[in-house]
């Protein structure tokens, strides 16, 4: 096959989202690059390209992206860092894209909605965000917008709920629930326990944003990435509960305050998005389903894997 049918995505940012995509992309026959600070090593699969880069630079993005005809756009840093670095990184890449004509797929979150008042999560859902770090990235979104209506780049933007699943660990369904489930540790529920929740399972994030590459018609919009129907964190643990065959011992935090992976610095910063579990948050993906044909992970299906997973990562500790 020539380069032209098989054309290079370049992955930004090799931590759960960016590592399962590279690996869903090289599964769809794609040349993939894998950039991060440092050469990323937990890449799984074979046939990807490990690359460092400071993609917050303009010399860095520019060196990432070289060749690629899709970018995609999955970095984070640490929470305390998010207001500073995140616009950093989202004008050296616009520029580098705009420089070499490539598509641009960023991965996104819920936050530029703000408080919804229990409202389910569409599309067309207007940004009301009242924290600093949901003004920031309504704020980001709009100019990735802005530059796709313009002509300077071609944009599309996928939004996620909340990661779960294999390699998922700072989520609020991740470390601080799954170690503690399996070796009978306090378990963590955050808020209102008996409101509906949506996650996203990791492997839907990378099926919905490689979709996304493969699909130049979906640019110039926001899409919901698949996302399964909303649960409350309580029947969530039931399920966990069936799956480890013993009860949890779950501690609910009322309001933020440090718990197993999350530290005080963390929660500190979290304590503005603590609204999230204090009213519903449910996700619709409905538009991504019908338009591309791509379906969520059921549920169980999602806990199951991630089950799995966290054992596996556990005896491989013991051992």
């Amino acid at each position: 096959m020539s380069a032209a049918e098989h054309p290079l995505h370049a992955v930004l940012g090799a931590g759960p989202a960016g590592t399962a995509l590279a690996g869903e992309l090289v599964r769809r026959g794609h040349a993939v690059r894998l950039v991060s600070r440092s050469a990323p090593d937990n890449a799984a699969d074979e046939g990807i390209e490990r690359y460092a880069a400071d993609v917050s630079t303009p010399e860095g993005a520019l060196a990432a992206v070289e060749g690629a005809a899709v970018v995609h756009h999955c970095v984070n840093v640490d929470y305390h860092r998010q207001i500073e670095v995140m616009p950093q990184v989202q004008r050296a890449v616009l520029a580098a894209v705009e420089t070499t004509g490539a598509r641009l797929v960023v991965l996104d979150t819920l936050y530029p909605y703000g408080p919804t008042h229990g409202e389910v999560m569409t599309e067309d859902t207007p940004w009301r965000a009242t924290s600093r770090k949901g003004r920031m990235r309504a704020e980001l979104d709009e100019r990735y917008l802005a530059a796709h209506r313009a002509g300077r780049a071609r944009v599309v933007l996928g939004r996620s709920a909340d990661f779960v699943g294999p390699g998922v660990l700072n989520s609020t369904l991740g470390g601080a629930v799954f170690p503690g489930a399996l070796t009978g540790g306090e378990v963590l529920g955050m808020g209102d326990i008996d409101l509906p929740h949506s996650y996203t399972d990791i492997r839907d994030v990378a099926a919905g944003l490689a979709t996304l590459g493969e699909h130049p018609e979906g640019d110039g919009r926001v899409w919901h990435l698949p996302t399964a129907p909303a649960a409350t964190t309580r029947e969530i643990h039931s399920m966990i509960e069936e799956r480890v065959g013993r009860p949890l011992r779950r501690v609910v935090l009322p309001e933020p305050r440090p718990f197993g992976p999350f530290d005080a610095a963390f929660m500190d910063e979290y304590a503005e998005m603590f609204y999230q579990h204090t009213e519903p948050q449910v996700m619709d993906s409905t538009a991504f389903t019908r338009t591309f044909g791509v379906h969520p992970t059921p549920l169980g299906a999602t806990l199951d894997a991630t089950v799995d997973w966290y054992r596996a990562l556990l005896a491989g500790a013991r051992s």
